[in-house]
């Protein structure tokens, strides 16, 4: 058995929840503890029972809630070291009621409980930010966002995923009329910024011919991008490349409240 539930996904905050028959795990604590806390609740999950949150990288959208829910939840706390010494404040509070930290280098093979866990590299404009693969030997969950541009090692990381979260941020003329200064539309549309719609349906178009079975569009700029247009832009991809809408089971994770417990 594998789950997975998106709690939080977009330019505002990022958290997801990945479940096992006896590991709960969260990849990333991009907004309040209590926000988890309460989304968590939702699902009839006991926040006490989440056994590690994974770390894809320091930008606030990712480890706003971290220092406070691993210290109320004693909850470890899986990171690479670039990472964690760039988010300094998050790295005081976690030091500060002596979380359990566990520091890997990006291509590393983890294991919690009977989970395993590849994590790899991604360009982002981040210390040493990564992606995940999360499997119990049966199913795959793939999880990968804020890529500036996807390359061929990824895809090759990704092509054990059943289920896969991929980053589908903007739509290029959305962006071009958005009110976001020049320079910041320059990063969001650069090499080290964020997946456009197109190329996250190229991305799924690819990984079709493996495993690959569900998947949920994450982290959807608010201002750049909307759910309607993401997954019109996916489909429109898949058709483009000899797929209909029902070559696999696609869904838009939600920006502001926790989706489904989807089963892989």
């Amino acid at each position: 058995m594998l789950n997975f539930c998106s709690l939080y996904s977009g330019s505002s905050g990022n958290s997801l929840f990945v479940q096992s028959e006896n590991t709960n795990l969260l990849v990333d604590c991009g907004v309040s503890a209590k926000k988890i806390e309460t989304a968590l609740t939702d699902l009839n999950i006991n926040p006490n029972s989440i056994d590690g949150i994974l770390i894809t990288h320091e930008h606030s959208d990712h480890v706003q809630g971290l220092g406070v829910f691993a210290k109320k939840f004693n909850v470890p706390v899986f990171v690479n070291k670039q990472t964690l010494d760039a988010m300094p404040k998050q790295k005081e509070k976690l030091e500060s009621c002596n979380a359990n930290i566990t520091n890997f280098e990006v291509g590393d093979h983890l294991e919690i409980k009977n989970l395993k866990i590849k994590s790899f590299s991604i360009p982002h404009d981040a210390a040493n930010p990564c992606g995940f693969t999360i499997t119990d030997n049966c199913k795959t969950i793939g999880i990968a966002t804020d890529i500036g541009h996807m390359t061929t090692d990824i895809l090759k990381e990704l092509e054990p995923s059943d289920f896969l979260l991929l980053e589908s941020n903007y739509d290029p003329e959305v962006l071009k009329c958005s009110p976001y200064p020049y320079h910041l539309k320059q990063r969001i549309a650069g090499p080290n910024g964020h997946l456009p719609n197109e190329m996250a349906g190229k991305t799924i178009s690819y990984l079709l011919k493996s495993n690959l079975k569900k998947a949920m569009l994450g982290h959807l700029s608010k201002e750049n991008n909307f759910p309607e247009l993401a997954y019109k832009s996916v489909v429109e991809e898949l058709i483009s490349n000899s797929y209909d809408e029902n070559s696999l089971s696609l869904s838009v994770a939600s920006r502001d409240v926790h989706g489904k417990i989807i089963q892989i």
